[in-house]
This record gives C-alpha cells, sequence and structure tokens, in this order.
C-alpha cells in the first residue's frame, strides 16, 4: 500500500482542509501537480491512492471544509490526469455526485465547481455518467440557493453541450429518467426538462419525435403552467415536434391520440386549443392508423364543439367535419358501436350545439352503416326517446328525424309508434308540450296516414282510458289544424264516396271514440252529419263535462276556419244538409247560453239563409220554412226529418238516392254507434270507479283524522260538561 505522506506533503493536505479558498485553492494546485508527474510517469496505482485518500478523508468527512477541499481536489486530480482521465472517472464521480446533496449550500456549490472542470477535461468519456448527472441536475435546478442554481445552469450548459457532440448518447436509457419527472410541478425543474427536451430534438442523430408519446402528456400539462415562460417554452415545444409530425413519414398516432383526447377535456383554454388543434392535424394526416381512435377522438371533439372560447369551437367543428367525411367501415376497425356510445353519452350534454352534432352522427351513420346501427337499436333508442323532452326545438325535430330514419323497416316503424305512445303516457307533460310538434314532424317524415293509422290502432286498445281520450284529442285537434295534414283530411272528406277514405275513416273511428268531441269532429269532417247527429243524441248527462265543454269550444272556433269553409257553404242549402243543421243545432244545445263559443255558433246559424237556390225544399211546403215564434227558421225543416228506427242505416246528406241496402258506401254506422256508446260506458264506469276510489281515499284520510283527534281529547274528556257527550252535529262534520 502506497504511503500518502510520500505522495502529498501533510501541509497540503492541512491547507486542504482550511477554511480559507485561496489556501484550498493552492493545495489543489499542489494535487494537480502530483497527478500530472505521476500520469507522465504511469503510475496510476499511485493515482489510485490519491484520490482514494481525496474521497475518503476529505470528500466524505464530516467537516465541511474538509468535503469542500476533497471537491476542489478531486477537481484538480482530474486536471492532472487529463487525457488518461477516462480510467480513473469511476472513483473520482461517484463522490462529486455524492456532493449534490449536501446540506451545506457551499459544498453543493464546489461539487458543481467540480463536475464542471471534470466534464471539461472527460468530454466523451463523461457520457457514462449522464444519467446520475441528469437526476443531479434536475434537483439542483431547484435548489434553494441562488448561487447553486447558478453554478447548476452552467455545468448544465456544459453537459447538453457534450451530449450533442458525442455519439455514446443514448436516448433511449434516457427517456424513462425524462418521463418519470415530466409531471413534476416546480416551475424551475419543468424550464430544466423543457430545455433539455428542446436540445435533444435539436441533434440530428437523436430521434426524439419517436419517443415523444412518452412525454407528451408532461408537455401538454405545462401549458397550465402560472408561469407565461413555462407556457410558451412547453408550446413552442409541442409546435416544433407538431411540424416534424406533419414531415414525418412514420408517427405513432395511437398513443398519442389517447394522451390528446384527456387533455382536451382540461379545465386551461390554451392546453383545450393546442389538444384540439393537434387532434385536428392528426385527423388529416393519421389515415388509416388513426381509425381505431375516432371513436374516442369524437369524444373529446363534441363536447369543445359548445366550448366558451370561439378558437376551440372552429378547429373543433373542422375536426368534426373531417371525421364525418371519413368513409372507414367496421372491416377497416371503425368502430361504429363506440361511436354510437359516444353520440348517446353527448345527448345529455348541457349544451345544445353539442347535442346537435351528436345527433347529426347518428343520422349519418344511419344512412352509411344502416345494417349495424340498428343492431346497436336497444342501447341508443331509449335515449333517443328522451331526448324527445329536450327543451331545444332544433334537437327535438333532429331527434325526430333520426327516428323516423330507423322507422322505415316495418317492423322498426311499430316500435317507434309503441314506444312513442308509452312515453305521452309515462310523461303527460311531453304530450302537452310537444306532442303536436312531435306527431306533426312524423307525419311529414313517415307519411300522414302511416302514422294515424298506426297510433289509432295502438289507441284503439289502450288501458289507461283517461290517457286514450287526451291522446285522441291531441290527435284530432292536430289533424283538423296543421297544414301537412292536408291530404289526410282530403281523403277523409271523401270517406263516403272513396274506399281508400272510407277505411281510414273506419281506422280512426275505432279509436276516436275515446273523445265524443273527436268522433264528432272526425265525421264533420267526413261530411257524415247524421251520424254525427245521431253521436250528439247518444250522450247522457256524465258525458257533458267541463273537459267536454273545453273540446266542444275548440270545435266551435275550428267551424270558423278555413279547413271547414266546404261546411260553412253547405249550409247555403240546408234543405239538402239539413243533418248538418240538425247537428249545429245540436252542438249548440249542449253550449252554455252566455259562453262564447255559444255566441259564435248561434251567429253564424242565424246567418244561413231560410231558402235555397233551387226555390224548394225536398218534401215541405213554402209555408214551412216561415219563422216560429221561437226565432229558429229551421225548426219546421228539423221537425221533417225523420228519427232512423234501430238498426237501420243511416242516409247522409246529399246522398238521398244512395242504395242503402248494404250501409252507406260500405260504412255501417249502426255499428260504428254501437261501438261508441259501448267505449262512452266504459269511460262512465271507469269515471264511477275512479271517483269511489277518491272518495274511499278521502274517506280514510278523514277517518284517520278523526281518530287521531280523539284520542288528543280523551285527556280532556274528564274536565268537559257533561252534554260534551253528544254526538257531534252535522256542521261539526263539515267543518
Amino acid at each position: 500500500m502506497t504511503d500518502i505522506s510520500s505522495l502529498l506533503p501533510a501541509s497540503v493536505l492541512r491547507n486542504l482542509a482550511d477554511k480559507l479558498y485561496e489556501k484550498r485553492k493552492n493545495a489543489a494546485l499542489e494535487v494537480e501537480g502530483v497527478v500530472r508527474t505521476l500520469t507522465a510517469a504511469g503510475d496510476h496505482e499511485k493515482i489510485s491512492a490519491i484520490i482514494n485518500v481525496l474521497t475518503h478523508e476529505f470528500a466524505f468527512s464530516p467537516q465541511a471544509n474538509h468535503r469542500k477541499g476533497g471537491l476542489i481536489g478531486l477537481a484538480a486530480a482530474t486536471v492532472g490526469l487529463a487525457s488518461e482521465a477516462a480510467q480513473h472517472l469511476e472513483q473520482i464521480v461517484p463522490p462529486v455526485l455524492n456532493s449534490f446533496s449536501d446540506q451545506d449550500s457551499r459544498v453543493r456549490y464546489y461539487a458543481c465547481e467540480a463536475l464542471y472542470n471534470i466534464a471539461k477535461v472527460a468530454r466523451g468519456e463523461f457520457i457514462v455518467f449522464f444519467n446520475q448527472i441528469f437526476d443531479a441536475l434536475c434537483k439542483l435546478s431547484a435548489d434553494s440557493d441562488a448561487n447553486v442554481q447558478s453554478a447548476a445552469h452552467l455545468l448544465d450548459r456544459l453537459v447538453k453541450d457534450i451530449v450533442t457532440e458525442s455519439d455514446q448518447f443514448s436516448i433511449e436509457e434516457f427517456i424513462p429518467l425524462l418521463r418519470e419527472r415530466m409531471n413534476v410541478l416546480n416551475p424551475y425543474v419543468r424550464q430544466f426538462l423543457v430545455g433539455w427536451i428542446t436540445v435533444l430534438d435539436s441533434v440530428p442523430d437523436i430521434d426524439m419525435l419517436g419517443f415523444l408519446p412518452d412525454f407528451l402528456d408532461g408537455l401538454f400539462n405545462m401549458l397550465s403552467d402560472s408561469s407565461h415562460e413555462i407556457r410558451q417554452q412547453a408550446d413552442s415545444a409541442l409546435s416544433e415536434f407538431l411540424q416534424e409530425i406533419k414531415n414525418s413519414p412514420s408517427v405513432d398516432y395511437g398513443r398519442m391520440a389517447e394522451i390528446l383526447v384527456l387533455r382536451a377535456s382540461s379545465t386551461d383554454e390554451f392546453t383545450r386549443l393546442t389538444s384540439i388543434t393537434w387532434m385536428n392535424e392528426f385527423v388529416k394526416l393519421g389515415g388509416d392508423q388513426l381509425v381505431p381512435y375516432y371513436a374516442d377522438i369524437l369524444g373529446a371533439i363534441l363536447p369543445c364543439i359548445s366550448d366558451k372560447e370561439e378558437k376551440i369551437r372552429v378547429v373543433a367543428r373542422e375536426t368534426n367535419e373531417e371525421l364525418r367525411a371519413i368513409k372507414a367501415g367496421p372491416t377497416e376497425g371503425f368502430d361504429i358501436g363506440a361511436v354510437l356510445t359516444i353520440a348517446r353519452r353527448e345527448l345529455s350534454n348541457e349544451c345544445e350545439a353539442t347535442r346537435i352534432e351528436a345527433l347529426h352522427w347518428m343520422a349519418v351513420l344511419l344512412e352509411k352503416h344502416r345494417k349495424e346501427v340498428i343492431s346497436f337499436l336497444d342501447d341508443i333508442f331509449p335515449a333517443l326517446l328522451d331526448a324527445l323532452s329536450d327543451p331545444s326545438e332544433d334537437v327535438v325535430l333532429l331527434v325526430l328525424e333520426v327516428h323516423a330514419c330507423i322507422a322505415r323497416d316495418a317492423p322498426h316503424f311499430r316500435h317507434l309508434v309503441v314506444f312513442l305512445v308509452h312515453h305521452f303516457r309515462m310523461d303527460h307533460s311531453l304530450l302537452e308540450k310537444r306532442g303536436t310538434l312531435i306527431l306533426r314532424r312524423l307525419c311529414i317524415l313517415l307519411d300522414a296516414e302511416r302514422v294515424y293509422r298506426e297510433l289509432s290502432t295502438i289507441l284503439e286498445g289502450e288501458a289507461d282510458l283517461d290517457f286514450a281520450s287526451v291522446m285522441v284529442q291531441a290527435l284530432n285537434l292536430i289533424l283538423l289544424n296543421s297544414s301537412e295534414l292536408a291530404e289526410l283530411r282530403a281523403l277523409i272528406k271523401q270517406s263516403l264516396s272513396n274506399p281508400s277514405g272510407r277505411d281510414l275513416f273506419n281506422a280512426l273511428y275505432s279509436s276516436w271514440c275515446h273523445s265524443p268531441m273527436a268522433t264528432i269532429s272526425l265525421c264533420l269532417l267526413a261530411q257524415a252529419y247524421q251520424h254525427a247527429s245521431a253521436v250528439i243524441q247518444s250522450l247522457v248527462e256524465e258525458d257533458i263535462n267541463v273537459k267536454f265543454l273545453v273540446q266542444l269550444d275548440k270545435l266551435v272556433r275550428l267551424l270558423e276556419t278555413p279547413i271547414f269553409t266546404y261546411l260553412r257553404l253547405q249550409l247555403l242549402d240546408p234543405g239538402r244538409y239539413t243533418w248538418l243543421l240538425k247537428t249545429l243545432y245540436g252542438l249548440l244545445m249542449l253550449l252554455p247560453q252566455q259562453s262564447a263559443a255559444f255566441k259564435i255558433l248561434r251567429t253564424r246559424l242565424k246567418t244561413v239563409p231560410a231558402y235555397t237556390f233551387s226555390g224548394e225544399l225536398p218534401n215541405i211546403s213554402a209555408n214551412a220554412i216561415r219563422r216560429t215564434a221561437s226565432g229558429n227558421p229551421y225548426a219546421q225543416i228539423l221537425s221533417h226529418i225523420p228519427s232512423l228506427p234501430s238498426g237501420s242505416q243511416n242516409v247522409e246528406d246529399g246522398d238521398r238516392n244512395t242504395d242503402i241496402s248494404n250501409g252507406t258506401n260500405g260504412i255501417n254506422f249502426t255499428m260504428r254507434l254501437q261501438q261508441f256508446e259501448h267505449m262512452q260506458r266504459q269511460h262512465r264506469l271507469h269515471c264511477k270507479s275512479q271517483s269511489q276510489m277518491t272518495r274511499q281515499t278521502r274517506r280514510s284520510n278523514s277517518s284517520g283524522t278523526a281518530q287521531e283527534a280523539q284520542r288528543s281529547d280523551e285527556p280532556r274528556r274528564s274536565s268537559l260538561p257533561a252534554d260534551s257527550s253528544r254526538p257531534p252535529s252535522r256542521s261539526s262534520w263539515r267543518s
């Protein structure tokens, strides 16, 4: 073993541990000279002995001045070794790196200074310690001492220079180290990391783009940093990488797309904008490689369409259009089920624009991949039904278009109508607020006659009679009011002369029986006036309630609209349309005299001429049409209308010469009247049952209340007067 005293004089060792920097510096120069001499002689054993003393007796000493001397001595020894330093770096570098975590800031400072000098000498040979040095520099970049930070920055610049000119640097070993630190929040560390990413990306021989997915999320995370400088540096690095992606023939779009999707939901606007911009470029560049990720990208894009930041909205819409234009199918990996799941989820988004785009996607997929979409119908159909209650009319109209597209096939058409009726039954407010819009639109999209026939078939057997009545009334008003149903009304007007009109009349009548006023309206539309009069005559006291009068009021007002112009013109020929007169007078008799509807209808009837244009009435003398004392010029006419015997067929107005042996134009009105009366009996029984249940509930509630009151009064009975035990009077019951 070499005696150190023979190599380094005691004065040198003493001065290395001196508190004065100048003495330590001079001692280090002595060490450098000794090592240089030994290097020239090739005596590396003695050099190792010197390094060993500097390490264990100085660098690892508990005394701060000794540690400082050891660091400066190790740097001096490296300088003395010059080109031979490489074979001793394993001894020299570890104790210096260890000093980076020293509690004394001056020791950390001298460690930076020492390693700087060692690196200047070793250069490329220094790379083998790069990961440890990088880790140490990462910590020192956030050091609490400004001098240490400054020294670390100088060392950092030197190490970067060495790395960029070295061919021994391993990017594969470095990336895991970088990835571990990318989510550190310290601003100094972030600057340090972005600096290294930028430097390494500038080296032609280092493929940082290939490893971008490993640290891309960290860069995006820095975009929301509170420091403007860090945000700017991160954005600059990302812009450079995006440009490289555009120019690169081979890019791993998939892994990066997953990161972008997550970052698109960031609370930071700048982060969202950058991620959406990247996705926009990816959709244009990615091609087949991105097809499996389109559903995830769509899930990120749709919410951004409604972003409060206009720039984000613009880019998101552009990206959405790019996605929608893609022609990939299931065979190319396009996951239609995943896209439908995303669209269904976004139907509940609070922003209207996003909900609309989600529906556009469903419509596009139905058009391009109908078979595949239908296979997922059970998953999306409930959401589409719920969307009918959307507060936005535009959304509801789009939902109906999607429903109509699904319902092109007969089984799905019935499925839609059945579920729509069920939805109306469960949510009466939907029928009240959106019913007209929904039904009118469906009539346009799916053929009005087809829709009404199907609805009538379903409502005919509806168990909930109250709902059936309300639903029929709604359908009847739409039928009478909507311009979209003009052709359907025209067909019903031909019920007495056209087989198609007759079939439609019969199809609707069965369910229209749920509402007396709807039945009367249908008969007036079909010009079956005698039957309308018979329906009115069949009504009993229980049928004339507030709801009935409200519906009657609406009908009277509708009679004054252009839709019933033909009916009003028929009043010009009262001799031919006597059943029409009787029907209208029947309606008039049902109205309260003080109501506005009564006055409207009476005014209309007063304008009816008391003569025909031919100058005569069939089977009635001229004297018979004189005004009676009651002021009704048609009392004589109406009195000449015979009452039909039970079981006979109607002879409708204008059809007096028709052969009625087989019913009027194929419509068995007697059977229809029986059907109506039977349905009304069911409604009356239902109403009575409901009333009884209500009374029983009230009685049980009042009985319970009385028992409670009785129990509460029992403790006080002993103090009551003697006659207080009498049963309560009727007035007390009423109170």
